[in-house]
């Protein structure tokens, strides 16, 4: 496997009272399955506008956000989905929507426009019940992508980002999604990749204190036979056999294991017919340094209207080696003084990894926080929470022999 040293990379400052995004979950209700999905489909689950305004209360006391990632479930499943985004955007917060799209319409998205969204997430994998679109596989489902990345361009200025789990079965696609990114990077600014995991029977059991915990209770026990060990290293080996000099600037490391990277950052700059060169750590910690200076709250999304001006990101190249390097190459063309150049995220997200001693390696300084009983918790175990009011711990098997 690839080796990465985190060293060389700059290590993203959020922290559970100062990041760049909240979670927010109005409902556990979804109009679509996914496997490896980690919420409980829950029809009656919608939360009232006044419970929600109390989650955000709650966000605004404990924890700064630049963002609040308006999640489930289906968020759009949500009758009252124009009032929570009004909610966020009230507080002078950017309401980005994570949804399946599937319940998107055109004149949905100018209502929620109107109401203020600053961007949206699309969920859009092959491993989706989605109707008309079953058995398709990644490369087959960029269609589908390119419809949703047309319908926010065409609206005018709103972010638009992808995500898509990775399975070992598809992992040989990731090269072909970035390339398709590539190719709309004047449409889409983020794409992610989460790397699946589940509850892992074989090397591990669950207790909460001294009981021992059946976890086929919960939605995310493995039921198949599939890795759920896949490396954040191997991903960006993959992208490299399309993109030899595909590199990260930026990561978040696990909460156990220094040296992990749970969120894997690459900030790319092209056209789209050419990616001219990539971000270097010192531009990453200039922006967020900057944007926190001036907002007092790390940077999230980024408006297109802002990510289109990379030729005036260049100007970093004083003080970044790598953005020097994307300088020469772009203006190697003299012809390209004309053309816009277009910034890109790429993420790659590796979710918990259990050690060998059991231990629980979770995303240090993670955005995806949530609200649960007044405190905040992490919202890929939530499960864990509304089941038995606590997370589980985790022992190596036979601990106790």
């Amino acid at each position: 496997m690839l080796q990465l040293n985190h060293l060389d990379y700059y290590r993203l400052p959020w922290n559970l009272t100062d990041n760049s995004i909240s979670w927010l979950e109005p409902t556990a209700k979804c109009n679509l399955y996914c496997d490896g999905c980690y919420r409980k489909n829950e029809n009656n689950s919608h939360k009232s506008l006044e419970e929600i305004n109390e989650e955000l209360d709650i966000f605004t006391r404990l924890r700064k956000c630049d963002g609040v990632s308006i999640a489930g479930g289906d968020p759009l499943t949500h009758p009252d989905i124009i009032g929570i985004v009004k909610l966020v955007k009230e507080r002078g917060l950017k309401p980005i929507i994570n949804t399946n799209g599937l319940a998107l319409t055109k004149e949905l998205l100018m209502e929620l426009m109107k109401a203020g969204v600053y961007g949206f997430t699309f969920h859009i994998d092959s491993k989706q019940t989605r109707p008309h679109w079953k058995n398709k596989n990644e490369i087959e489902l960029n269609e589908l992508r390119e419809y949703y990345a047309n319908m926010l361009y065409e609206a005018g200025n709103i972010s638009c980002a992808f995500n898509s789990t990775v399975y070992e079965d598809t992992m040989k696609y990731v090269p072909d999604l970035v390339k398709w990114a590539e190719k709309n990077i004047d449409k889409v600014q983020v794409m992610v990749f989460i790397l699946y995991r589940a509850v892992n029977n074989n090397t591990v059991d669950f207790y909460l204190g001294p009981q021992k915990i059946d976890m086929n209770q919960l939605v995310y026990n493995e039921e198949v036979e599939e890795r759920t060990d896949i490396k954040a290293q191997e991903i960006v080996e993959l992208i490299r056999n399309e993109y030899p000099d595909f590199d990260p600037c930026a990561y978040l490391n696990g909460s156990e294991k220094p040296d992990s990277f749970k969120w894997l950052l690459a900030g790319r700059l092209g056209t789209p017919k050419k990616i001219y060169g990539y971000m270097g750590k010192k531009s990453m910690e200039f922006i967020q340094t900057l944007h926190h200076l001036l907002f007092d709250r790390y940077l999230a999304y980024s408006e297109p209207k802002l990510t289109r001006k990379g030729k005036s990101m260049l100007l970093l190249g004083l003080i970044d080696k790598k953005m020097r390097k994307t300088f020469s190459s772009f203006y190697k063309n003299p012809l390209n003084l004309f053309r816009r150049l277009h910034y890109q995220s790429v993420m790659i997200i590796q979710p918990v990894d259990f050690l060998e001693d059991g231990r629980q390696n979770m995303c240090d300084g993670c955005p995806d926080i949530t609200v649960w009983n007044g405190q905040l918790v992490w919202s890929c175990r939530m499960e864990e929470q509304l089941k038995f009011g606590f997370n589980v711990r985790t022992y190596p098997k036979n601990f106790m022999s």
